[in-house]
């Protein structure tokens, strides 16, 4: 009869006290949180980072929570900024290289390696991902590898569903390109629907 507790049950519990009620949404949500950060950042361990800086975020602002969407939805734009952020740590940050004392400097190397050389044909999907724009890729991991509707990806990004459209047509495009894929043409976005004008 009494079932699991939903997750604004459980916020609730948790702005009244209840520090295991957290616990609880972290354990319901950790491994949706990290495929997302996982597609966004490309990386395991820079995931892992995204995926913990989101939910002690999460942990901190809880009491911000409004309720007016859903939990999952307020998690993911946490999760989604998480991500940027490890990204624009990433690409400031300085790539070291010993060098002996009779040694010529190597040439620096751009911030993310460059695999286009080493790979012959298409790349993996994962490895594609991660050569897209960060706007574009987030609403591509929503909306294909999550399912999540347009709307609530418009929530997750604060964007308009009309952008959030954009994002994703433009984010495939750019991955079959990529991927090396010759139908990577760019088509026009399919027009909206009456209801969604």
């Amino acid at each position: 009869m009494g079932g699991a507790p939903t997750d604004h049950a459980l916020v609730r519990r948790f702005l009244d006290g209840d520090r295991r009620a957290f616990d609880e949404l972290v354990e319901r949500h950790r491994a949706r949180v990290f495929r997302v950060c996982l597609r966004i950042v490309g990386d395991p361990e820079d995931a892992l980072d995204a995926a913990q800086e989101a939910f002690v975020a999460a942990f901190r602002t809880l009491d911000r929570f409004r309720g007016d969407a859903a939990f999952t939805t307020w998690l993911h734009r946490i999760a989604v900024n998480a991500s940027h952020d490890v990204l624009r740590r990433r690409a400031r940050a300085p790539h070291l290289a010993v060098v002996g004392p009779h040694e010529d400097a190597p040439a620096p190397e751009p911030p993310l390696p460059d695999h286009a050389e080493a790979v012959v044909g298409r790349l993996d999907a994962a490895a594609a991902l991660a050569r897209i724009p960060e706007e574009f890729r987030a609403a591509l991991v929503l909306a294909d590898v999550e399912d999540l509707p347009y709307e609530e990806i418009a929530a997750i990004l604060g964007v308009a569903v009309g952008t959030v459209k954009s994002r994703v047509h433009r984010g495939r495009v750019a991955l079959a390109r990529a991927m090396g894929l010759a139908s990577a043409e760019p088509t026009a976005p399919p027009p909206a629907s009456k209801e969604e004008r």
